[in-house]
């Protein structure tokens, strides 16, 4: 008997061992972002966006940038964002342009869709450059300002659709029905649900099937936040079904957003580009086709 009570003690004591100390659930963010909203603060960011589809996974697009924050969340941004598209395949579409008789159009493309986009939050404007705007931008001119601040540029169409920062609405939504994981949280949302709280998701279903004949958001969004330990974001990934975003015909196509926060509370000021270099109407942007180099102090960040 004793030598049984020995051992039941000794296999007791090794399995507490081995489970070691309790995971600390991790720390709520919602209060910990909104911490962070001070004047002339703000934070950097980095993503990548990926195609899903058949069973692989390519990047399409990069975009990295600075959130800048007031009172009550981001008053504005600069980012730059660029395809991950090489030459030859760009050369591919430009031949398919000079097919349909558009060459010059055509070669123009080549250069705009192998160069980066800039797009600037300020205000209650957009400031776009370089990219795709590049080819039809008037020479007289660097910039197009657009009203509004929600996503408008090239690259923006299939951005983060998961606004944690300036919609805490979205993040608490989001929490709800969240399960803890190892660094942060886990879950789904249906996409139908989501257009309810979000006015950013709004706007990026609206330009990736801007056309009224596009069916309903239909999906569930599912998405990954690591936090932390002081509950700042590090890391979010989303996973968007095509349907969510009301893309005809895509079963089986979904799209992958990676994006990662650093440098929390670091200064940032977003400054409006020069007025004389910015073009207040289409007319005056887009007069005669024609590429634009992007000077580098554009694209540095």
């Amino acid at each position: 008997m004793k030598r049984i009570l020995t051992g039941v003690a000794l296999a007791s004591t090794a399995m507490i061992i081995s489970a070691g100390p309790a995971l600390a659930a991790p720390v709520n963010p919602v209060a910990p972002v909104q911490k962070q909203f001070v004047a002339g603060h703000g934070v950097k960011f980095a993503e990548s966006v990926k195609i899903i589809a058949g069973g692989q996974r390519q990047v399409t697009i990069r975009r990295s940038g600075s959130l800048e924050f007031g009172p009550s969340g981001v008053i504005a941004s600069d980012v730059t964002g660029q395809f991950n598209i090489k030459k030859e395949e760009a050369e591919k579409l430009a031949d398919a342009l000079k097919e349909l008789g558009d060459e010059d159009f055509g070669i123009d493309l080549v250069t705009a869709l192998t160069m980066p986009e800039r797009i600037v939050t300020k205000g209650q404007y957009t400031y776009l450059t370089g990219g795709l705007w590049s080819a039809v931008f008037n020479s007289n001119k660097s910039w197009i300002r657009v009203p509004g601040v929600q996503p408008i540029g090239a690259t923006t169409a299939y951005s983060q659709p998961l606004n944690i920062l300036s919609e805490p609405a979205t993040l608490k939504t989001l929490l709800k029905g969240a399960k803890a994981t190892k660094d942060g949280y886990a879950g789904k949302i249906q996409a139908k649900d989501l257009s309810k709280t979000s006015p950013l998701f709004g706007g990026i279903m609206m330009l990736a099937a801007p056309a009224k004949s596009s069916p309903k958001a239909a999906g569930a969004i599912s998405w990954k936040l690591a936090v932390d330990a002081k509950g700042l974001p590090t890391r979010l990934v989303s996973v968007i079904p095509a349907t969510a975003l009301g893309v005809k015909d895509a079963k089986g196509l979904a799209f992958s957003v990676e994006t990662t926060f650093s440098d929390w509370g670091t200064p940032v000021t977003v400054t409006a580009p020069p007025e004389l270099e910015v073009a207040k109407t289409l007319d005056e942007a887009i007069v005669v086709p024609g590429p634009k180099t992007l000077p580098l102090s554009a694209i540095a960040h």
